[in-house]
């Protein structure tokens, strides 16, 4: 009853509630006044989710012991779910449950641990190594929650600078748009201070999420990372770039958090496309791939976009693309858009009659190699940044060093209407 009396003044009030959890669940001799009932356990579940999906009450959970059975939908129904490293255990089932059960025999620690949960299921999104660090992280999450408009308008604080000058750039931003580079070392050049509160950073680190703030403003940042990434379960490494099952699934949570607590998006696209191939396939990516653009499509905050070099195939679509009606959309010159690259285009096009030539120890022909040559010329044409510009696919190609200011007004700008961001549409009150 003191949970359910602290989650009806948190929805009344409209405040952030905290929940600490060091829980063993239920207490078994004393059940039938816990277990069943209209104000028994379950309705601290149903507090949650008209939180989460009606009211937009931000709600923040710290696992700091055992979190069992039914008892682990508490935090799981949290908009962000914080762990202690060596203490905290979350599962619908304990170690001795599963042993019995199935017969497997695993510890606790890898069967619902703070590294399981942050690094291999994605259920939790914070790590920390005590107590007293997860207090600090929830202190830290509550103030980065955005203000009234009219403050978040009006704020401008002599500290928003970024970390490193934007000329740095072009030091880190290598001049092959297919090598590698340190996606957090140019967010230290955009972001005020370069801090990123990263969100399950050790979870599908293909992709970056987190909150940060850009001229003072509250912000949620989603960036491609690019390079290659161990796969903690121990399978293939996964390439930067590309939006696997998990990266989508993380992403379109975050983008779904953001919304309810009216943070403003910025989209930093690197992005080559989604995985493909049957374990990509077998793993839901379609599914996944879905719910991206859904949260992405449907989210009523503002949404800027900063294309950095790849903007290709649905992946495209899925980081904020202009069929989407961003608020803005900005290019480096770096940028390239289009459906595929030039020498994917071909493969694409001839990928047949190049394996039929192969297989019977035969080169492409004169004519076959000019077609070939005709297709990825047009395609890399058409995936400067500057066409883009010339045919409205970007609202400016703007310089590196003049991002922030660009990011910057385009957030004031799009701040000063209040109303649901999406694009032409006008939506009933009821939704609004």
């Amino acid at each position: 009853k003191k949970i359910l009396r602290a989650q009806e003044i948190a929805m009344r009030s409209r405040v952030p509630i905290i929940y600490l959890v060091d829980s063993a669940g239920v207490n078994l001799p004393y059940q039938g006044g816990v277990f069943p009932g209209q104000y028994g356990a379950s309705r601290i579940f149903y507090y949650n989710s008209i939180m989460r999906r009606y009211l937009k009450v931000p709600q923040i959970s710290a696992v700091m012991g055992p979190c069992i059975a039914g008892g682990a939908y508490l935090p799981a129904l949290s908009d962000t779910i914080i762990m202690v490293e060596g203490t905290s255990f979350m599962g619908l089932g304990g170690a001795n449950l599963v042993k019995g059960a199935t017969g497997q025999t695993i510890d606790n620690e890898s069967l619902g641990g703070a590294r399981t949960h942050n690094e291999i299921s994605g259920v939790a999104h914070y790590r920390v190594k005590d107590d007293e660090a997860a207090i600090t992280k929830i202190r830290e999450f509550v103030s980065e929650l955005p203000k009234k408009e009219s403050e978040v308008r009006s704020q401008k604080s002599a500290q928003s600078r970024p970390k490193n000058p934007e000329g740095k750039i072009y030091e880190i931003l290598p001049e092959d748009h297919r090598q590698p580079y340190n996606m957090r070392e140019l967010l230290d050049c955009l972001l005020d201070e370069g801090h990123l509160d990263e969100f399950q950073a050790d979870y599908a680190k293909e992709i970056i999420t987190g909150h940060a703030s850009i001229g003072g403003i509250q912000v949620g940042v989603i960036a491609n990372a690019r390079g290659m990434f161990r796969d903690p379960s121990g399978g293939a490494p996964k390439f930067g770039g590309i939006i696997y099952t998990e990266s989508a699934e993380k992403v379109a949570y975050f983008i779904d958090t953001c919304n309810r607590h009216q943070t403003p998006l910025v989209f930093i696209q690197d992005v080559s496309g989604f995985m493909v191939g049957p374990e990509a396939e077998h793993s839901g990516i379609i599914r996944a791939g879905a719910r991206f653009v859904e949260a992405m499509a449907t989210a009523t905050v503002p949404k800027i976009v900063l294309t950095v070099n790849h903007a290709s195939g649905a992946g495209y679509y899925a980081m904020a693309g202009q069929g989407f009606d961003p608020d803005f959309i900005f290019s480096w010159p770096t940028g390239r858009m289009g459906v595929m690259e030039g020498e994917s285009a071909v493969q694409a096009v001839f990928g047949s009659q190049l394996e039929k030539l192969r297989a019977n120890g035969e080169d492409p022909d004169q004519k076959l190699e000019l077609e070939m040559r005709s297709v990825r010329e047009t395609y890399e044409r058409d995936l400067d940044a500057k066409y883009a510009a010339a045919r409205g696919f970007v609202d400016a190609v703007i310089l590196p060093e003049d991002s922030r200011n660009a990011l910057e007004l385009a957030l004031r700008v799009s701040l000063n209407y209040s109303g649901p961001h999406l694009g032409q549409f006008i939506l009933p009150a009821s939704l609004t």
